[in-house]
């Protein structure tokens, strides 16, 4: 209809008046008449300018020529029958105000890049606002009935006496993808009684969903998902009984916790279009859902239900997506009632039941599935091989298999699904080659075939799938080097190759890819110098090149790489400087240079970096002072096991966001371990071993971290091998150290006795090493209530009397050393203890029992004379002790992942390993919205 005005529209040109206002009048006559043929309102802008074209042209020939126009305004009503000209009416004032005033009650916040034309922006006082954007108005009243201001970037607070309430003619309202700045969801929303559209989403409401939106009875599609709200029981039943027209229901990510499945007995069966992700919804899934044989679009994901799959929806032959994933179903083999539903479900388009525990094989009824586009049966524990039969829907554009309990090899009939541009088989236990079947799927955009055991080499035809824009190989045994052909990529932005055999140079034909954002290689065995090409990727955000046999000089071409979040280069063979051109990246986020042979001062420009958080430069030969920290960003610094000397510089205690402090094995480091440390009170990992340290405390145990505020964050204490003296008294406050979980003051000059209100404090401790001190009296019995202890040495002290028979039921001990003591009596025995050796308890003189070769007389035994005290480095420390591990994963995985850390020579503590990687992943996850596909039944 709208290409048949506007084509007359433009026929029209300049002549008399008479002439204009006939032919728009005919225009607008014919527009009518299509309008009633084919049921369309003529709501567009075309239609909206004739009409105040005529009304102009009308004025403008009464004025001239009164009685003739009379006559001819006559003429023209009789023939049209009451035409739109003189039953159209501008936009009411009292409308057009109000509009206006709602305008002026919000500001424009561009919140997203998508939504950065604000629709209001135009709206003028003195013009018909059924002419402004985002505004319908009725065509014959002037009524605004319809108001789309989607994304339209308005912030401020939408409040009950809103001027938007006086628009009570409105069928269709749009208020999707702003910021209402935590704003109530106002009653006042159910005096909208003619609505029949209602979309509030992703538009910062909060609070409770009102009872009132129940009373807008005409409603046919409501959508308030993707906002901080919670609708109760009593609203939802409000809500489902009396909204009998609802086609569509929207309510992704609205707090439903509390609402039972027998609510959902009074939900339309007119609905096409259900979406309850992400709603806190629990128990079994509603049996009710079964009436609903309308629907189109269900989506469930992300909730808690649990439970054998129930017969739901087996008679629901019209859907065509349905979404379950992210719950807790559990299936046994595909078979019974969840064979029978699936198999009727022929209209199915999309299938995602990801992220559940149903088990078993995945049998050949999919297949009857003939027009599935989309199926995700990842992240469950469905085992064996590929059936054949899956690979018989040629239809499918997507195929997600990862993460379950597949095996075996990847059959040829893969090749099929040659409109595939989706594959992800991660995460299983595929073997073999990679069959050529796959070079035959041209399509194929995103391959992951990464956390399998795939072997052999690459082949070259791989570069066959030149539409490829993610390729994801990561932690298989593919070895050999990079066929060129894989550099033809060169819509590639994602490629991670690490974990694998590769080896020989990198070719320069990776420079084809110029569009990467995204290159890991790390842990394999390139070898040679980084070639130019790197430096050419201006595109790249992360680099990860670790855990190889590069060499070279690190180029200063680096710096050309300004959008780099990651850089990550360590355990390599790199020697030199460190470029000052790295002082251009400054979006870096992780640097990680450690294990290298990098030589020269640590670069100054690295602590003023601004948003530099990662930087590890561990084990490499770095000399010379620690310069001043300008940058408050910082949250990770290991300059461990270099040749730093110096005091430390008071700056990084004021570096707010600190998690950890690692400087051992510098043998140079001097100055006071002081009051200050208490300021870092994000601090978790503190090793400052290995140096030339002092404390200014006569309490060695303030000394390591001084107020009971800050140390309730600290996980790990070393300050091994340093110069600290005094005595533990002992922390004050109760809560004090509660998440410690490594202590080592060993190896400096403690004195005094152990202190009986430790153990108290420390239930998380798992090791304690206060080994090679002046330590004196008894060990406390209290020692026994640190129930988690995996580690205890108290050697080479003046320890004196028995071994507490409580220390028996620390049931987690696996390392146990008091040797060099001057302990007495029999060894206790039973648990932990009977698995102990001799070791443990060397040059303690007086103690016998097991498992000594010295019997006790009488349950004690006779004393022996008391011996010269031996301090020495025993066998027993050639296999106790912290040591730095060689480790070191890339960018992201901080701490014991990332850059390795103190782990047990003979034992590495998953506890530990659990306790570091989590702080990585903390800071390197992004917020990423789990959107569902809007399309189907709800937008086209």
């Amino acid at each position: 209809m709208w290409k048949y005005l506007m084509g007359d529209h433009r026929q029209i040109v300049a002549g008399s008046l008479a002439t204009k206002v006939q032919s728009l009048i005919k225009l607008m006559a014919a527009g009518e008449r299509k309008e009633r043929e084919n049921n369309q309102p003529t709501t567009g802008k075309i239609f909206v300018s004739l009409r105040r074209q005529a009304h102009h042209h009308v004025e403008e020939a009464m004025a001239t020529h009164p009685m003739r126009w009379r006559m001819n305004i006559f003429h023209h009503r009789t023939t049209l029958h009451a035409s739109s000209v003189w039953r159209v009416q501008l936009c009411p004032a009292d409308q057009s105000l109000a509009l206006l005033q709602f305008k002026a009650s919000f500001s424009f916040y561009p919140w997203t890049e998508e939504c950065n034309q604000p629709k209001t922006v135009l709206w003028r006082d003195g013009t018909d606002c059924c002419s402004w954007d985002g505004v319908t108005c009725n065509m014959k009243t002037g009524h605004v009935i319809g108001l789309d201001l989607g994304c339209s970037m308005l912030y401020g607070t939408l409040h009950s006496n809103s001027t938007l309430f006086f628009l009570h003619h409105l069928q269709k309202l749009d208020l999707s993808y702003n910021d209402f700045n935590g704003s109530v969801i106002s009653s006042s929303f159910g005096q909208l009684l003619h609505l029949t559209h209602l979309n509030l989403s992703a538009s910062n409401f909060a609070g409770q969903v009102p009872p009132e939106i129940s009373h807008l009875s005409r409603l046919a599609s409501l959508d308030l998902s993707e906002n901080n709200l919670m609708l109760e029981p009593i609203s939802f039943n409000k809500l489902a009984q009396n909204l009998t027209q609802l086609r569509e229901l929207y309510l992704s990510e609205v707090n439903m916790s509390l609402v039972g499945p027998r609510s959902f007995m009074n939900l339309s069966s007119s609905l096409t279009s259900l979406q309850l992700q992400y709603c806190g919804l629990q128990r079994e899934l509603p049996f009710s859902l079964r009436k609903l044989k309308q629907l189109e679009f269900l989506d469930l994901g992300y909730n808690n239900f649990i439970g054998p799959f129930p017969d739901v929806f087996a008679n629901h032959t019209r859907l065509a997506w349905l979404d379950l994933s992210g719950n807790s179903f559990q299936g046994n083999n595909f078979t019974g009632q969840i064979l029978n539903q699936f198999s009727n479900l022929t209209q199915l388009i999309e299938l995602d039941l990801s992220d559940n525990k149903f088990d078993g094989k995945i049998l050949p009824s999919l297949e009857n599935l003939e027009k599935l586009d989309v199926l995700k049966l990842s992240s469950n524990d469905f085992t064996g091989e590929i059936p054949n039969s899956l690979f018989n829907i040629t239809q499918l554009t997507q195929l997600s298999l990862s993460n379950n309990k597949f095996y075996g090899q990847i059959s040829s009939s893969l090749g099929n699904l040659e409109k595939l541009f989706s594959l992800t088989l991660s995460s299983n236990s595929f073997t073999g080659e990679i069959p050529d079947a796959f070079f035959n799927l041209t399509l194929l955009r995103r391959l992951d075939l990464s956390n399998n055991r795939f072997d052999g080499q690459i082949s070259s035809s791989l570069g066959n799938l030149e539409e490829l824009y993610s390729l994801q190989l990561y932690f298989n045994n593919f070895s050999g080097e990079i066929p060129d052909r894989l550099f033809n990529f060169t819509q590639l932005y994602h490629l991670d190759l690490s974990n694998n055999r590769f080896d020989g140079q990198i070719s320069s034909s990776l420079g084809n890819l110029e569009k990467l954002d995204y290159l890991a290689l790390s842990f394999n065995n390139f070898t040679g110098e980084i070639p130019d090409v790197f430096f050419n990727f201006t595109q790249l955000i992360w680099l990860d090149l670790s855990n190889n046999r590069f060499d070279g000089q690190i180029s200063s071409s680096l710096g050309n790489l300004e959008k780099l979040h990651c850089l990550a280069l360590s355990f390599n063979n790199f020697s030199g400087k460190i470029p000052n051109s790295l002082f251009n990246l400054t979006q870096l986020y992780w640097l990680y240079l450690s294990n290298n042979r990098l030589i020269g001062p640590i670069p100054s420009f690295l602590f003023s970096m601004p948003s530099l958080q990662f930087l590890s430069l561990h084990n490499n030969l770095f000399s010379g002072r620690i310069s001043p920290f300008l940058s408050n960003s910082l949250q990770y610094i290991d300059f461990s096991h270099n040749k730093l000397y110096g005091q430390i510089p008071p700056s990084v205690f004021k570096l707010q966001n600190l998690t950890a402090l690692m400087l051992s094995s510098n043998d140079k480091l001097t100055g006071n371990i002081s009051s200050v440390i208490c300021k870092l009170k994000f601090l978790a990992i503190l090793d400052l071993s290995n140096n030339t340290l002092v404390d200014s405390s006569h309490n060695a145990w303030e000394t390591s971290v001084i107020t009971s505020q800050n140390a309730s964050k600290l996980e790990v204490i070393i300050l091994r091998s340093n110069k600290l003296h005094g005595s533990l008294k002992g922390p004050s406050a109760n809560d004090s150290f509660s998440k410690l979980k490594i202590f080592d003051l060993s190896d400096n000059s403690l004195s005094g006795p152990l202190p009986t209100e430790v153990p108290r404090k420390l239930k998380s401790l798992k090791q304690l090493n206060l080994s090679h001190n002046n330590l004196i009296g008894y060990i406390q019995p209290s020692l026994g209530n640190l129930t988690n202890l995996e580690s205890l040495d108290l050697s080479s002290n003046m320890l004196v009397g028995r071994i507490p028979q409580q220390l028996v039921d620390l049931t987690f001990l696996a390392v146990l050393n008091l040797s060099y003591n001057q302990l007495e009596g029999s060894i206790p025995q039973g648990k932990q203890f009977n698995t102990f050796e001799d070791i443990s308890y060397k040059g303690n003189l007086r103690l016998c029992g097991l498992p000594l070769k010295v019997k006790c007389n009488n349950g004690e035994g006779q004393q022996p004379p008391p011996s010269n005290f031996e301090k020495e480095d025993s066998m027993f420390e050639e296999g106790f002790g912290w040591k730095a591990v060689a480790m070191g994963y890339g960018c992201g995985f901080v701490f014991g992942v990332s850059m390795g850390y103190v782990v047990f020579r003979t034992r590495k503590p998953a506890w530990f390993v659990k306790m570091v990687e989590r702080g990585g992943h903390q800071n390197t996850k992004r917020l990423r919205r789990k959107n569902a596909p809007r399309n189907g039944g709800r937008r086209h």
